[in-house]
């Protein structure tokens, strides 16, 4: 009797207590971390069993020369010719333009859709009548964009184009009656503002690029509408109450609490420009497939190493102005 009192009445000391507290913790986080590893399992299973061994083999592949045997077989004769096809791209007619003018697309583009992504979700995100209808609005060219329905769309784009009397060059602004806006209309309306010829430029190849800006923001809209919904109201109240105006609140609480997803629609985007079939050096590298397989594996090879740098410069870049909510 005297062994169950002494057992009923024993206490805890604090430090016991906390680490049963922490026990239940790191025991609940590895419950979470195991759920999220069986999700993602069939996708690692996938890179795995699948793309790993393609991409061996086209690694493989970049450094040889296949030919086909003689003896009927159908098999393969591959031989090493060591870095070969990786210097003939640069000898090809080109190849090095098309890379300039995928990073000249690149640059143009990625900065255009972040900014209106940005804006449409901040607009979006306000309360509206018929708020749920705009949304889906801006996100169907996302869909309409892909697979058959793109090249209909493209060449439904492209018989337009054509009976107004030209296309569109995006990116320079140069083009046929298919212009929204000229040059001269711009640099006639900033002639008193000093405002250099590249700007001119730049804003003239957004207006007449407007349409695919829209058909390629949908997907970053929605994370960034994710990115603001996720922000407390009550700290938009507390700004209300100390006066703070639209202005001041958005420099100062919506845009660094959606930084991070500035930086994942940043790298979104940077490779969404990269890998898109109107992109000039896919459509370069995928037209010398048909010739030269193996320049071409190099060249895809070599078009995957500048897209890493340029994201690690991106991320890199965005990084520094990335804040990060404690949940603590």
């Amino acid at each position: 009797m005297s062994n169950n009192v002494k057992l009923t009445t024993e206490k805890k000391s604090p430090l016991d207590f906390l680490k049963h507290i922490f026990r239940r913790r790191a025991s609940l986080d590895a419950r979470k971390a195991r759920a999220g590893y069986v999700f993602v399992l069939p996708f690692l299973l996938g890179i795995v069993l699948i793309y790993l061994p393609i991409l061996i083999d086209s690694l493989w592949f970049s450094f040889s020369q296949i030919s086909a045997t003689s003896d009927g077989t159908g098999r393969l004769n591959i031989v090493s010719v060591g870095f070969e096809n990786y210097v003939k791209p640069f000898n090809t007619p080109g190849f090095t333009e098309a890379l300039l003018a995928g990073l000249q697309q690149l640059l143009f583009e990625v900065p255009a859709i972040i900014v209106f992504s940005l804006f449409i979700a901040v607009v979006l995100n306000q309360k509206m009548l018929g708020r749920a209808m705009f949304r889906a609005i801006f996100f169907v060219p996302v869909i309409i964009s892909t697979g058959i329905m793109m090249d209909f769309s493209a060449g439904g784009q492209n018989d337009m184009s054509g009976a107004v009397g030209g296309e569109t060059n995006s990116g320079t602004g140069e083009g046929g009656a298919s212009e929204i806006i000229s040059v001269l209309d711009v640099q006639q309306l900033f002639a008193s503002m000093k405002i250099g010829g590249e700007l001119v430029t730049y804003v003239v190849g957004i207006v007449n690029n407007v349409y695919n800006i829209i058909n390629y923001s949908g997907v970053q809209m929605l994370i960034f509408l994710a990115g603001l919904q996720s922000i407390s109201p009550s700290i938009y109240e507390a700004c209300r109450i100390d006066g703070a105006t639209g202005w001041e609140t958005f420099w100062k609480i919506t845009f660094p609490m959606i930084s991070p997803m500035i930086l994942v629609n940043a790298v979104y985007t940077v490779i969404d420009s990269f890998t898109r079939t109107n992109n000039p050096a896919m459509r370069f590298i995928q037209n010398a497939f048909a010739l030269q397989p193996e320049m071409s594996t190099a060249m895809y090879w070599m078009y995957f190493l500048i897209i890493a740098l340029i994201i690690v410069v991106v991320a890199g870049i965005a990084s520094s102005f990335v804040f990060y909510q404690r949940k603590d």
